[in-house]
């Protein structure tokens, strides 16, 4: 099965850690996985962008324009650079998080709404998921890693469900932070429990186009 995603953000939002991830997750399962990463000039608020190309022996490392599955936006504006990539039919999730560049606040560019980018996303075809920035659950104390819960909620409302399973994931984030297993385990958890059953839990922030 060929499934490609596409994930962009900003700096610092951990964009890249959801590839790595799914990256690593694909190929514990045997799945081909082709991972390029670029990241803008700012360390923090700079567009960083993922392409993770999956079950293709051979490939080139760039999602063709309608060629993506799934596109994963953690910020809302950055949500529009996505747009030309989703295929007809694709899913696209978008965090709610809003960074707004130097321009926009110094009234010198207006920031996209919410119905804006909804409407170019469902322009293109594709359905339309989206995930508030406000809900995050807290783990002791602190709200859980952002990154991870979009990821754990992309796993429950995607087609992403079919291609990768959860324990999969769970166990490369064992792996990957063995000494702080439990709070990334907890926000994938909760992020997948959030979303899992849309019929029974319909609320919750989530909007879906049908």
């Amino acid at each position: 099965m060929n499934y490609d995603i596409l994930l962009i953000g900003v700096g610092g939002q951990g964009v890249l850690t959801i590839g790595e991830l799914l990256a690593a997750a694909a190929t514990r399962k045997g799945l081909p996985a082709n991972y390029y990463e670029s990241k803008g000039m700012a360390q923090r608020g700079g567009c960083v962008k993922a392409q993770l190309r999956l079950g293709r022996q051979v490939t080139g490392p760039n999602i063709p324009q309608r060629g993506a599955d799934l596109v994963i936006a953690m910020e809302l504006s950055e949500a529009l650079k996505g747009v030309p990539y989703i295929k007809p039919g694709g899913d696209f999730l978008v965090y709610g998080h809003v960074w707004a560049p130097t321009a926009v606040m110094l009234g010198k560019a207006s920031y996209p709404t919410l119905a804006q980018v909804r409407e170019q996303v469902e322009s293109a075809g594709a359905r339309w998921l989206y995930v508030p920035a406000d809900i995050l659950p807290l783990h002791n104390g602190l709200p859980v890693p952002a990154n991870i819960f979009v990821l754990g909620a992309a796993m429950a409302l995607t087609s992403l469900r079919q291609v990768l399973d959860l324990v999969e994931v769970q166990q490369v984030i064992r792996e990957r932070w063995p000494q702080n297993s439990e709070r990334n385990l907890y926000a994938l958890q909760v992020g997948y429990e959030s979303y899992a059953d849309l019929e029974a839990n319909p609320a919750g922030g989530l909007e879906v186009s049908r």
